[in-house]
C-alpha cells in the first residue's frame, strides 16, 4: 500500500517540524510539503495533488476553513481536516458544514492522530471525542434555558465588535459587574470559550449581520 501524501499547514514552524517528523517515522505517511502560510500551500496546491491536507484553523491572512474551501476548488478530490485548538461547537458546525473529512484537536495523542489520518484517508470523516461530546450535549441542552435575553443579545453585539467591558458598560449605562455577569452568561448559553467561537456562533445563528 503506497504512502498517504500529506500537506501540513501551521503559522508554528515547531508544530510542523513536530508533525513532519512523527509522521515521516512512520512509513504508512510521506509529508509532502509543510507551510507556514497559506497562499504558499495554495500555490503548491496548484502543481501538485496530495491525498489529505491537514491544516491549522487560525493561520495568517486566511483561516484554515478559507484555506480548504479554496484548496476543494483547486484539487476536489483532496481530503482536508483541521488540527486546531478551537473546539467551540460552532466552529465545528461550520467546518462540517463546509465539508471537511476530519476535525481534530491539537492535544490529540499519536496513535489517534495517525488512525484518524487513516481514517480519513480512507474516506470517513473523523472528529476527536470531546468535540462529539459537546456537539451531542448543546444538541440536547434545553433551548429555552439556553436562549439568551434582548439584554444578553445586545452585549454579544458589542462583545463581537471587540467593545472592552467598560465601554459596554458606558454604551448602555450599566456597571461592568453586570456586564461581566452577562458576557460569563452568553459564553456558557453558547458553549463557546473565545471570541472566535463567539462570532462564529452569532453568525451561524443569525444573531448578528
Amino acid at each position: 500500500m503506497p504512502a498517504i501524501r500529506i500537506v501540513l499547514v501551521d503559522d508554528h514552524q515547531i508544530i510542523l517540524d513536530g508533525l513532519s517528523t512523527l509522521l515521516d517515522l512512520d512509513p504508512s505517511f510521506d509529508v509532502v510539503a509543510s507551510f507556514s502560510h497559506p497562499e504558499k500551500a495554495l500555490s503548491f496546491l496548484a502543481v501538485q495533488e496530495p491525498d489529505i491536507l491537514l491544516t491549522d484553523y487560525s493561520l495568517p491572512d486566511m483561516n484554515g476553513l478559507d484555506l480548504i474551501r479554496k484548496a476543494k476548488v483547486i484539487r476536489p478530490a483532496m481530503k482536508a481536516a483541521l488540527l486546531s485548538m478551537h473546539d467551540e461547537p460552532a466552529v465545528v458546525r461550520e467546518a462540517i458544514k463546509l465539508g471537511v473529512n476530519g476535525y481534530l484537536l491539537k492535544n490529540i495523542q499519536q496513535a489517534e492522530l495517525k488512525e484518524a489520518i487513516r481514517k480519513i484517508y480512507g474516506g470517513l470523516i473523523y472528529v476527536s471525542a470531546e468535540i462529539t461530546t459537546q456537539l451531542f450535549h448543546q444538541s440536547n441542552s434545553n433551548q429555552i434555558e439556553s436562549a439568551l435575553t434582548e439584554r444578553e443579545l445586545e452585549v454579544l453585539k458589542l462583545i463581537t465588535k471587540e467593545n472592552s467591558n467598560k465601554q459596554i458598560a458606558e454604551h448602555m449605562h450599566i456597571s461592568e459587574r453586570t456586564v461581566e455577569t452577562h458576557r460569563k452568561n452568553i459564553f456558557r448559553k453558547t458553549s463557546t470559550t473565545s471570541l472566535v467561537g463567539l462570532v462564529k456562533y452569532a453568525y451561524a445563528n443569525n444573531l448578528i449581520s
